[in-house]
Formats: C-alpha cells, structure tokens, sequence
C-alpha cells in the first residue's frame, strides 16, 4: 500500500492514459447495422444511402438509389440531406471508410447514422439490388 502511496503520480498517469485510449473508440465508433435493418430504415423511415466509395467503385455496382458523396468530398458536399435527423444508411466496399464517414457526419451535426455492416459484400450477399452507372 506504501508503494501506491509513495508513486501515486504514476498510478495516477496510468489512469489518465488508460481513459485517453478508450474515450475515442467510444465516441468514434459506430456499430453496423445489418442488411435487414437498413432496408427496414430505408423503407419504414426513408432513410437515406450515403456511399463513401470512389467514383470508380460507386459506378461498378452501389445500393439501388444511393447517393455517391467519396470520404474525402463528406465536408463539402452538397448532396446530403437538409434535415440533420434524417436517417442516413452509410455504405463503402467493407465497412471501415463507412464507419470514419459516420464519425464526420455525426461531427457534422447528423443525428441518425447508422454504417451499413459488411459493406456491399453484404447487400450483395443478401441478394438485394444492385446499380451500375457507366
């Protein structure tokens, strides 16, 4: 006990940097919803398909009525709904571009984003529309 007490800066810094590595994982990270959840959002509350891939990736196959906005054009865009509580469906290759697109439209004032889980492998696999655009 001597010891803690005697080294209590140390404890205290350990504390301090266990705290900084959580906080933004927490905040940062959203949970992917699955296919059938997004196509209930889409459906039932007309939710909105943001795309995040390349303009190249967008045109070899997207989310039927999705809208092409890439990661690195999310600032700027002005394609993306008005209403700031509008469900939006985010989507990429994978899901990892998604889940950082997520976190800058939540930064944006967003407050209904959800990341597609598993990306268009996903919305592939369930079998379900697929647009091309040349």
């Amino acid at each position: 006990m001597s010891f803690l007490i005697d080294n209590w800066y140390w404890l205290a810094a350990a504390v301090v940097s266990g705290i900084a590595l959580l906080v933004p994982g927490l905040g940062s990270s959203r949970a992917g919803i699955a296919v059938q959840d997004a196509v209930r959002l889409i459906n039932r509350e007309k939710a909105v398909v943001i795309d995040v891939c390349s303009s190249d990736e967008y045109a070899g196959g997207h989310v039927a009525g999705s809208r092409n906005i890439p990661l690195d054009q999310l600032e700027g865009a002005k394609n993306l709904p008005s209403n700031k509580d509008q469900p939006l469906v985010i989507v990429c290759a994978t899901g990892s571009r998604a889940s950082r697109a997520a976190a800058r439209l939540v930064k944006l004032g967003h407050q209904n984003v959800h990341v597609l889980s598993g990306g268009m492998g996903a919305w592939r696999d369930a079998n379900l529309p697929v647009e091309k655009t040349a």
